[in-house]
């Protein structure tokens, strides 16, 4: 399992590398970089976001449900 995520870490390392490193060579003005930079910074908070209320959403399911248990234990 470890050299798994070992390679895992790894493979994200480098499609990280390889994104950036095209990103700065696609020809491509100044101001059209930064637009969209700016653009894939927006779509990814707002991916972060979604999947943080989702998230959040189910974990206050799951407390709401571990409360009525207990609460049915009390009783």
């Amino acid at each position: 399992m470890r050299r798994f995520m070992t390679f895992l870490t790894g493979a994200f390392c480098g499609a990280l590398v390889g994104a950036v490193t095209a990103l700065l060579l696609a020809p491509s003005s100044g101001d059209e970089f930064k637009a969209r930079i700016q653009q894939r910074k927006d779509e990814f908070r707002q991916e972060i976001q979604e999947a943080y209320e989702t998230r959040m959403a189910q974990l206050e399911g799951e407390l709401d449900m571990m409360r009525g248990r207990l609460k049915q234990r009390e009783e």
